[in-house]
Protein backbone atom coordinates (compact mmCIF):
# COMPACT_ATOMS: atom_id res chain seq x y z
CA UNK A 1 0.00 0.00 0.00
CA UNK A 2 1.33 3.46 -0.91
CA UNK A 3 1.26 5.77 2.10
CA UNK A 4 0.21 9.44 1.93
CA UNK A 5 3.76 10.70 2.47
CA UNK A 6 5.13 8.44 -0.28
CA UNK A 7 2.35 9.50 -2.67
CA UNK A 8 3.02 13.22 -2.20
CA UNK A 9 6.73 12.58 -2.78
CA UNK A 10 5.94 10.74 -6.01
CA UNK A 11 3.60 13.38 -7.45
CA UNK A 12 5.81 16.21 -6.21
CA UNK A 13 8.77 15.06 -8.33
CA UNK A 14 9.59 16.97 -11.48
CA UNK A 15 9.48 15.18 -14.81
CA UNK A 16 11.76 17.90 -16.13
CA UNK A 17 14.58 16.47 -14.02
CA UNK A 18 14.45 13.14 -15.87
CA UNK A 19 17.17 12.27 -18.41
CA UNK A 20 16.13 13.11 -21.97
CA UNK A 21 16.01 9.44 -23.00
CA UNK A 22 13.65 8.62 -20.15
CA UNK A 23 11.46 11.58 -21.05
CA UNK A 24 11.33 10.48 -24.69
CA UNK A 25 10.31 6.98 -23.62
CA UNK A 26 7.61 8.45 -21.36
CA UNK A 27 6.19 10.50 -24.21
CA UNK A 28 5.63 7.33 -26.27
CA UNK A 29 3.49 5.69 -23.57
CA UNK A 30 -0.30 5.84 -23.11
CA UNK A 31 -1.05 8.78 -20.84
CA UNK A 32 -3.48 8.66 -17.93
CA UNK A 33 -4.54 12.17 -16.95
CA UNK A 34 -5.71 12.42 -13.34
CA UNK A 35 -7.89 15.46 -12.72
CA UNK A 36 -7.81 15.68 -8.95
CA UNK A 37 -10.78 17.78 -7.89
CA UNK A 38 -9.30 18.55 -4.45
CA UNK A 39 -5.63 18.54 -3.38
CA UNK A 40 -2.79 16.01 -3.28
CA UNK A 41 -3.01 15.98 0.51
CA UNK A 42 -6.76 15.38 0.82
CA UNK A 43 -7.41 13.25 -2.26
CA UNK A 44 -3.98 11.89 -3.04
CA UNK A 45 -4.24 8.78 -0.85
CA UNK A 46 -7.29 7.57 -2.79
CA UNK A 47 -5.57 8.10 -6.12
CA UNK A 48 -2.55 6.26 -4.69
CA UNK A 49 -4.86 3.25 -4.27
CA UNK A 50 -5.95 3.61 -7.89
CA UNK A 51 -2.33 3.82 -9.06
CA UNK A 52 -1.38 0.80 -6.98
CA UNK A 53 -4.17 -1.22 -8.61
CA UNK A 54 -3.10 0.00 -12.07
CA UNK A 55 0.38 -1.21 -11.30
CA UNK A 56 -0.96 -4.65 -10.40
CA UNK A 57 -2.78 -4.67 -13.76
CA UNK A 58 0.46 -3.95 -15.60
CA UNK A 59 0.27 -0.16 -15.99
CA UNK A 60 3.44 1.11 -14.32
CA UNK A 61 4.15 4.82 -14.38
CA UNK A 62 7.20 5.54 -16.51
CA UNK A 63 7.42 2.01 -17.90
CA UNK A 64 4.13 0.92 -19.48
CA UNK A 65 2.11 4.13 -18.97
CA UNK A 66 2.61 7.76 -18.06
CA UNK A 67 0.49 9.30 -15.31
CA UNK A 68 -0.06 13.06 -15.23
CA UNK A 69 -1.52 14.62 -12.07
CA UNK A 70 -3.27 17.97 -11.88
CA UNK A 71 -5.01 19.29 -8.74
CA UNK A 72 -7.93 21.71 -8.95
CA UNK A 73 -7.90 22.49 -5.20
CA UNK A 74 -11.69 22.61 -5.10
CA UNK A 75 -11.96 25.47 -7.62
CA UNK A 76 -14.45 24.89 -10.42
CA UNK A 77 -12.57 27.12 -12.87
CA UNK A 78 -9.57 24.82 -12.49
CA UNK A 79 -11.67 21.84 -13.58
CA UNK A 80 -12.16 23.53 -16.94
CA UNK A 81 -8.50 24.57 -17.25
CA UNK A 82 -7.15 21.11 -16.42
CA UNK A 83 -9.61 19.36 -18.72
CA UNK A 84 -8.57 21.65 -21.57
CA UNK A 85 -4.91 20.98 -20.83
CA UNK A 86 -5.46 17.22 -20.97
CA UNK A 87 -7.19 17.62 -24.34
CA UNK A 88 -4.19 19.58 -25.64
CA UNK A 89 -1.88 16.84 -24.34
CA UNK A 90 -4.12 14.28 -26.07
CA UNK A 91 -4.07 11.95 -23.07
CA UNK A 92 -5.36 8.41 -23.51
CA UNK A 93 -7.92 8.64 -20.72
CA UNK A 94 -9.02 11.24 -18.15
CA UNK A 95 -9.73 10.04 -14.61
CA UNK A 96 -11.56 12.23 -12.13
CA UNK A 97 -14.13 12.21 -9.34
CA UNK A 98 -17.21 14.22 -8.50
CA UNK A 99 -19.93 15.33 -10.89
CA UNK A 100 -18.63 18.85 -11.52
CA UNK A 101 -15.14 17.73 -12.53
CA UNK A 102 -16.54 15.00 -14.77
CA UNK A 103 -18.88 17.54 -16.41
CA UNK A 104 -15.92 19.84 -17.14
CA UNK A 105 -14.02 16.96 -18.73
CA UNK A 106 -17.02 15.96 -20.84
CA UNK A 107 -17.50 19.54 -22.03
CA UNK A 108 -13.83 19.63 -23.04
CA UNK A 109 -13.90 16.46 -25.16
CA UNK A 110 -16.33 14.02 -26.71
CA UNK A 111 -13.50 11.79 -27.94
CA UNK A 112 -11.07 11.09 -25.09
CA UNK A 113 -12.43 8.45 -22.68
CA UNK A 114 -13.40 9.77 -19.25
CA UNK A 115 -13.73 7.64 -16.11
CA UNK A 116 -15.18 9.10 -12.91
CA UNK A 117 -14.34 7.39 -9.62
CA UNK A 118 -17.56 8.77 -8.12
CA UNK A 119 -20.57 10.83 -9.17
CA UNK A 120 -23.75 11.56 -7.29
CA UNK A 121 -26.21 11.21 -10.16
CA UNK A 122 -24.45 10.69 -13.51
CA UNK A 123 -27.74 10.16 -15.34
CA UNK A 124 -29.38 13.28 -13.92
CA UNK A 125 -26.24 15.27 -14.70
CA UNK A 126 -26.31 13.88 -18.26
CA UNK A 127 -22.83 12.44 -17.95
CA UNK A 128 -24.24 9.16 -19.22
CA UNK A 129 -27.44 8.12 -20.99
CA UNK A 130 -28.12 5.38 -18.46
CA UNK A 131 -26.23 3.32 -15.91
CA UNK A 132 -26.50 0.15 -18.00
CA UNK A 133 -25.68 1.82 -21.32
CA UNK A 134 -23.60 4.95 -20.75
CA UNK A 135 -23.18 5.87 -24.42
CA UNK A 136 -20.66 8.52 -25.39
CA UNK A 137 -17.15 8.71 -23.93
CA UNK A 138 -17.90 8.70 -20.19
CA UNK A 139 -18.36 5.94 -17.62
CA UNK A 140 -17.41 5.20 -14.03
CA UNK A 141 -18.88 4.59 -10.59
CA UNK A 142 -22.02 6.21 -9.21
CA UNK A 143 -22.89 7.22 -5.64
CA UNK A 144 -26.55 7.19 -6.59
CA UNK A 145 -27.98 5.58 -3.46
CA UNK A 146 -31.25 7.07 -2.27
CA UNK A 147 -31.03 5.88 1.33
CA UNK A 148 -27.51 7.08 2.15
CA UNK A 149 -28.61 10.51 3.38
CA UNK A 150 -31.37 8.95 5.48
CA UNK A 151 -28.95 6.59 7.17
CA UNK A 152 -26.41 9.35 7.83
CA UNK A 153 -29.08 11.45 9.52
CA UNK A 154 -30.41 8.49 11.51
CA UNK A 155 -26.92 7.68 12.77
CA UNK A 156 -26.40 11.32 13.75
CA UNK A 157 -29.73 11.39 15.56
CA UNK A 158 -28.68 8.31 17.52
CA UNK A 159 -25.28 9.84 18.29
CA UNK A 160 -26.52 13.25 19.47
CA UNK A 161 -29.12 13.13 22.26
CA UNK A 162 -32.04 15.49 21.66
CA UNK A 163 -30.99 16.31 18.10
CA UNK A 164 -33.58 18.66 16.61
CA UNK A 165 -31.82 20.98 14.18
CA UNK A 166 -29.25 20.02 11.54
CA UNK A 167 -27.22 22.50 9.53
CA UNK A 168 -26.38 21.41 5.97
CA UNK A 169 -23.06 22.75 4.68
CA UNK A 170 -22.91 22.45 0.89
CA UNK A 171 -21.22 24.05 -2.10
CA UNK A 172 -23.89 26.21 -3.76
CA UNK A 173 -21.67 26.48 -6.84
CA UNK A 174 -21.94 22.74 -7.46
CA UNK A 175 -25.26 21.75 -9.03
CA UNK A 176 -24.96 18.20 -7.71
CA UNK A 177 -24.33 19.47 -4.17
CA UNK A 178 -27.39 21.73 -4.38
CA UNK A 179 -29.53 18.73 -5.35
CA UNK A 180 -28.04 16.78 -2.46
CA UNK A 181 -28.85 19.61 -0.07
CA UNK A 182 -32.50 19.62 -1.18
CA UNK A 183 -32.71 15.87 -0.75
CA UNK A 184 -31.20 16.12 2.73
CA UNK A 185 -33.67 18.86 3.69
CA UNK A 186 -36.53 16.59 2.60
CA UNK A 187 -35.04 13.66 4.47
CA UNK A 188 -34.62 15.75 7.62
CA UNK A 189 -38.28 16.73 7.55
CA UNK A 190 -39.31 13.09 7.16
CA UNK A 191 -37.32 12.30 10.31
CA UNK A 192 -38.87 15.16 12.27
CA UNK A 193 -35.74 17.31 12.15
CA UNK A 194 -35.40 20.98 11.30
CA UNK A 195 -32.71 21.89 8.76
CA UNK A 196 -30.64 25.03 8.32
CA UNK A 197 -28.99 25.55 4.92
CA UNK A 198 -25.38 26.75 4.93
CA UNK A 199 -24.60 27.34 1.25
CA UNK A 200 -21.02 28.35 0.40
CA UNK A 201 -19.33 29.03 -2.92
CA UNK A 202 -15.73 29.77 -1.97
CA UNK A 203 -13.36 29.05 0.87
CA UNK A 204 -13.91 32.62 2.09
CA UNK A 205 -17.63 31.91 2.61
CA UNK A 206 -17.06 29.18 5.18
CA UNK A 207 -16.18 31.42 8.12
CA UNK A 208 -19.19 33.68 7.59
CA UNK A 209 -21.45 30.62 7.25
CA UNK A 210 -20.40 29.49 10.71
CA UNK A 211 -20.71 33.05 12.08
CA UNK A 212 -24.31 33.14 10.90
CA UNK A 213 -25.07 29.75 12.38
CA UNK A 214 -24.56 30.57 16.08
CA UNK A 215 -27.18 28.63 18.12
CA UNK A 216 -29.35 27.59 15.17
CA UNK A 217 -28.19 23.96 14.92
CA UNK A 218 -27.25 20.96 17.06
CA UNK A 219 -25.08 19.26 14.41
CA UNK A 220 -23.69 19.77 10.91
CA UNK A 221 -24.23 17.53 7.90
CA UNK A 222 -21.34 18.24 5.53
CA UNK A 223 -22.07 17.59 1.87
CA UNK A 224 -18.63 16.44 0.77
CA UNK A 225 -17.41 17.76 -2.57
CA UNK A 226 -14.10 19.14 -3.83
CA UNK A 227 -14.56 22.50 -2.07
CA UNK A 228 -15.53 21.16 1.35
CA UNK A 229 -12.93 18.38 1.19
CA UNK A 230 -10.20 20.89 0.37
CA UNK A 231 -11.35 23.04 3.31
CA UNK A 232 -11.93 20.13 5.69
CA UNK A 233 -9.36 21.28 8.29
CA UNK A 234 -10.99 24.70 8.58
CA UNK A 235 -14.50 23.24 8.69
CA UNK A 236 -13.56 20.77 11.42
CA UNK A 237 -11.81 23.46 13.47
CA UNK A 238 -14.81 25.80 13.26
CA UNK A 239 -17.23 22.99 14.06
CA UNK A 240 -15.26 21.87 17.12
CA UNK A 241 -14.96 25.48 18.33
CA UNK A 242 -18.75 25.79 18.02
CA UNK A 243 -19.13 22.44 19.82
CA UNK A 244 -21.01 20.99 16.84
CA UNK A 245 -20.82 17.30 15.85
CA UNK A 246 -20.21 16.71 12.13
CA UNK A 247 -21.38 14.00 9.73
CA UNK A 248 -19.44 13.19 6.56
CA UNK A 249 -19.26 10.80 3.64
CA UNK A 250 -15.51 10.11 3.64
CA UNK A 251 -13.71 8.17 6.37
CA UNK A 252 -10.62 10.32 5.69
CA UNK A 253 -12.46 13.36 7.04
CA UNK A 254 -13.25 11.46 10.24
CA UNK A 255 -9.61 10.46 10.46
CA UNK A 256 -8.80 14.19 10.26
CA UNK A 257 -11.13 14.95 13.20
CA UNK A 258 -14.73 14.72 12.00
CA UNK A 259 -17.12 12.90 14.31
CA UNK A 260 -18.58 10.25 12.02
CA UNK A 261 -19.02 9.23 8.42
CA UNK A 262 -21.25 6.91 6.48
CA UNK A 263 -20.73 6.26 2.82
CA UNK A 264 -19.36 3.93 0.20
CA UNK A 265 -16.03 2.23 0.72
CA UNK A 266 -14.06 4.69 -1.40
CA UNK A 267 -10.80 2.68 -1.53
CA UNK A 268 -12.80 -0.14 -3.14
CA UNK A 269 -14.32 2.34 -5.62
CA UNK A 270 -10.92 3.72 -6.64
CA UNK A 271 -9.54 0.21 -7.08
CA UNK A 272 -12.51 -0.56 -9.30
CA UNK A 273 -11.92 2.68 -11.23
CA UNK A 274 -8.44 1.46 -12.06
CA UNK A 275 -10.01 -1.63 -13.60
CA UNK A 276 -12.18 0.61 -15.80
CA UNK A 277 -9.04 2.44 -16.94
CA UNK A 278 -7.36 -0.89 -17.65
CA UNK A 279 -10.25 -2.00 -19.86
CA UNK A 280 -10.19 1.26 -21.81
CA UNK A 281 -6.41 1.19 -22.34
CA UNK A 282 -6.85 -2.34 -23.70
CA UNK A 283 -9.44 -1.19 -26.24
CA UNK A 284 -12.85 -1.18 -24.54
CA UNK A 285 -15.19 1.75 -25.20
CA UNK A 286 -16.68 3.76 -22.29
CA UNK A 287 -20.07 3.56 -24.02
CA UNK A 288 -20.04 -0.21 -23.52
CA UNK A 289 -18.91 -0.29 -19.87
CA UNK A 290 -21.91 -0.01 -17.48
CA UNK A 291 -21.75 2.48 -14.61
CA UNK A 292 -21.55 0.59 -11.33
CA UNK A 293 -22.93 1.49 -7.91
CA UNK A 294 -21.16 0.74 -4.63
CA UNK A 295 -22.08 -2.41 -2.74
CA UNK A 296 -20.10 -1.84 0.47
CA UNK A 297 -20.81 1.05 2.84
CA UNK A 298 -18.84 1.93 5.96
CA UNK A 299 -19.76 3.62 9.23
CA UNK A 300 -16.71 5.23 10.84
CA UNK A 301 -16.67 6.95 14.25
CA UNK A 302 -13.95 9.08 15.86
CA UNK A 303 -14.02 8.41 19.61
CA UNK A 304 -11.51 11.17 20.35
CA UNK A 305 -13.76 13.75 18.71
CA UNK A 306 -16.81 12.33 20.51
CA UNK A 307 -15.05 12.78 23.86
CA UNK A 308 -14.01 16.33 22.95
CA UNK A 309 -17.68 17.09 22.23
CA UNK A 310 -18.82 15.43 25.46
CA UNK A 311 -20.70 12.72 23.60
CA UNK A 312 -21.06 9.13 24.75
CA UNK A 313 -21.18 6.85 21.71
CA UNK A 314 -24.14 4.46 22.07
CA UNK A 315 -23.17 0.78 22.20
CA UNK A 316 -25.48 0.10 19.24
CA UNK A 317 -23.43 2.44 17.04
CA UNK A 318 -20.16 0.95 18.25
CA UNK A 319 -21.48 -2.45 17.26
CA UNK A 320 -22.53 -1.24 13.81
CA UNK A 321 -19.33 0.71 13.15
CA UNK A 322 -16.97 -0.71 10.55
CA UNK A 323 -14.14 1.31 12.05
CA UNK A 324 -13.62 3.18 15.31
CA UNK A 325 -10.80 5.76 15.41
CA UNK A 326 -9.23 6.42 18.83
Amino acid sequence: MIRRRDFITIVGGSVAAWPLAARAQRESLPVIGILGAATAVTQGPLYAILVERLRALGWIDGRTAAIEYRWAEGRAERFVEIAAEFVRLNVSVIVTSGTAAAEAAKQATSVIPIVFASSGDPVGARLVASLARPGGNVTGLSLQQTDTATKRLKFMREMVPGLRRVAILANAGNAAAVLDMREIETTARSLGLESVALPVRTAQDIGSAFDGLKDRADAIYVDDDALTITQQSRILTLALSAHLPTSHQFRETVEAGGLMSYGPNFPAMYRRTAEYVDKILRGAKPADIPVEQPTKFDLVINLTTAKALGLMVPPTLLTLADEVIE
